[in-house]
């Protein structure tokens, strides 16, 4: 028997760690479109839609649904695509979706992120009102104030609209009764997964103090308020989004200075900044962030080992002078003088004999330099 799933879009390698995108009521995965494909580059983003949102099947719950019921169709979304553990990351509804796995199932959770969302939505009547007026009347009456409900005055996303407009009246409303039902405050401090929740500023459907309130509840949970952005973040400000997803996900980022200055010594990076420019300054930056605060701090391989395959690297392509740069940041990262000629010898078979011939010449210089150096301190 097939057991009919959430509409989804999977997006990342399949080896990556997942992590689950849910959408808030009235939209779509469409979301996520600012932020998932950046987030697939180190993780298998799986976006998926509300039921009777987008190309979700409306008659996936009915009237009377609750927050559990969804949460439930997302573990056999996760469940269908050989998902056992994952990260998630939920928008309002989708948000609240997060925080009832990261209560009643948190061993499915690695971490999660809760954007513009809530433990409560403001009780249930006014949910229940819209729900009654939504299977009377359809959507159009909420269609036309979706932008001030979502966005900051003068902002507005043709697509998410059009995905209101779109929706199963019979769906949504069931979605209605699930936010009328949901109220987990008093459970919040049971949550033991990393959290994150991410406010909008001037979002008048959730406002920063409902995540506030998730935050001083739930332990270790850490808040980021946008400033200028409202109900649907990851549409209008993708880029803060994604920033402090990033950090959830990942950690935040490693000083790239302190770790250029460890391998390649202050008095060369004193040199470089002092001789920085307007115009360079981007470039050193991209080297701090980047070189020395990603690649260089990926614990995957030693700093002996990075030395080994960037002196070959340099040798490969005859950057003497950077070669001579790292001979000595080789030093600091442990490798000895044999080592070193080790290394350079292996470059003279795949590299070529004259390119090795150039680098001999570099290293022995600056070995001959470092052991002058250190019998004048000893003299001294």
């Amino acid at each position: 028997m097939t057991v009919k799933v959430l509409n989804h879009r999977v997006e990342g390698a399949p080896s990556a760690p997942p992590l689950l995108l849910g959408p808030s009521l009235g939209t779509s995965l469409a979301l996520w479109d600012g932020v998932a494909p950046e987030l697939s580059a180190g993780h298998r983003v799986v976006r998926w839609d509300l039921p009777g949102h987008g190309g979700s099947a409306a008659d996936l719950i009915g009237p009377g649904a609750t927050v559990g019921d969804l949460a439930a169709l997302v573990l056999d979304l996760a469940d269908t695509l050989g998902i056992d553990r994952f990260a998630y990351a939920g928008v309002s509804l989708g948000g609240a979706v997060g925080l009832h796995l990261a209560v009643h199932r948190p061993e499915r959770l690695t971490s999660l992120a809760v954007l513009c969302s809530s433990a409560h939505f403001g009780g249930e009547a006014p949910w229940r009102e819209r729900a009654e007026r939504v299977r009377r009347e359809g959507l159009g009456w909420l269609v036309e104030s979706a932008d001030a409900r979502w966005f900051t005055a003068g902002y507005s996303d043709p697509r998410l609209v059009r995905d209101h407009r779109e929706a199963d009246p019979e769906a949504y409303a069931a979605c209605c009764d699930a936010l009328a039902a949901f109220d987990l405050r008093d459970r919040l401090a049971d949550i033991a997964v990393p959290t994150l929740a991410v406010a909008g500023r001037e979002d008048p459907a959730t406002p920063p103090a409902h995540l506030r309130e998730i935050t001083d509840a739930v332990p270790g949970a850490t808040l980021v308020e946008l400033p200028r952005a409202s109900h649907l973040a990851p549409a209008q400000c993708p880029r803060a989004v994604l920033t402090a997803l990033r950090t959830q996900l990942d950690g935040p980022p490693a000083s790239g200075t302190s770790v250029r200055r460890e391998v390649l010594g202050d008095a060369h990076v004193d040199r470089a900044q002092g001789r920085q420019t307007p115009f360079t300054a981007r470039f050193q930056d991209f080297i701090s962030r980047y070189a020395w605060g990603e690649i260089w701090t990926d614990p995957t391989l030693s700093r002996r080992e990075r030395s080994m395959i960037t002196l070959t690297a340099l040798v490969a392509h005859g950057h003497h002078d950077e070669l001579a740069l790292h001979v000595r940041a080789a030093r600091r990262n442990g490798l000895t003088p044999d080592e070193i000629g080790a290394v350079l010898l292996q470059s003279a078979v795949y590299c070529g004999v004259p390119a090795a011939n150039s680098a001999f010449g570099v290293a022995q210089r600056v070995l001959a330099e470092e052991e002058r150096t250190g019998e004048e301190r000893t003299a001294g």
